[in-house]
């Protein structure tokens, strides 16, 4: 028998899963998005340039690119502001170029014209997934603020050819658990990260041991769940989306 989760999960249960819209009004876009504990907020800007190297190279439509970072107090002991460092983490650089090119896989940047689509991920709250939390509220954000440019006519076709979300899954004492909480990561002898688009294809897979290693088989069950759960993450990103599309 699976062993109970401390939340009371079933293994291949996600957390509550919620996306609020317009939390950041003067961005072109906005979602609060929660898992849990953890809550992130995705907002995308407009600008109507692009990066200069795009310019120099004569490359033809837009480009989108990330910036994620956690606030002081997200964590359970304060976490000092990189600005006072001088530099970014490895880790923040890492997850805003996953972030990035999670998006970039399901946008066609010849349709989104001259124009910069930038995504802002700020964890306000971390238990654990704010990667994952912030890839996914970073596509709906996206999404809202591609909706104003196709209003006001600014470009002619949504850029956005599917979905994209992501979802954590992880080998705690053995057993394998999908959208891991922070004890559950911390805990964990092997932790991966999986992105997917609403289609069900891959973006990226990272998987992991925390000095342990893992099976074919292990790697499979972990995927397994992912695909599931980030199944119902697309449904739920369906659902938000017919409805905030519906009130623009």
């Amino acid at each position: 028998m699976p062993t109970p989760r401390a939340d009371g999960r079933r293994p291949d249960q996600l957390r509550p899963i919620s996306f609020e819209a317009g939390i950041a009004p003067h961005a072109t876009g906005s979602v609060l998005v929660s898992f849990g504990a953890t809550r992130v907020i995705c907002a995308a800007t407009i600008e109507n340039n692009v990066p200069l190297w795009m310019k120099q190279q004569k490359v033809p439509g837009g480009w989108l690119t990330a910036e994620y970072s956690m606030l002081p107090y997200a964590t359970h002991e304060r976490k000092q502001r990189e600005v006072i460092k001088g530099k970014q983490e490895g880790r923040t650089v890492e997850i805003q170029r996953l972030i990035g090119r999670s998006l970039r896989a399901v946008i066609d940047l010849r349709k989104l014209g001259p124009n910069t689509l930038w995504m802002d991920c700020d964890v306000l709250q971390a238990d654990g997934g704010t990667r994952t939390a912030s890839i996914t509220g970073a596509f709906l954000a996206a999404r809202l603020a591609v909706q104003k440019l196709l209003d006001a006519k600014k470009i002619a076709e949504n850029p956005f050819a599917d979905s994209v979300a992501a979802v954590s899954a992880g080998l705690v004492d053995g057993q394998p658990l999908l959208d891991l909480n922070y004890f559950e990561d911390k805990d964990a002898e092997v932790d991966a990260n999986i992105v997917l688009t609403g289609q069900g294809r891959f973006v990226e897979v990272q998987s992991s041991g925390e000095e342990a290693t893992f099976t074919p088989e292990q790697l499979a069950a972990l995927l397994a769940l992912a695909q599931g759960g980030l199944k119902e993450l697309a449904s739920l990103q369906t659902t938000f989306l017919a409805k905030q599309l519906l009130r623009m």
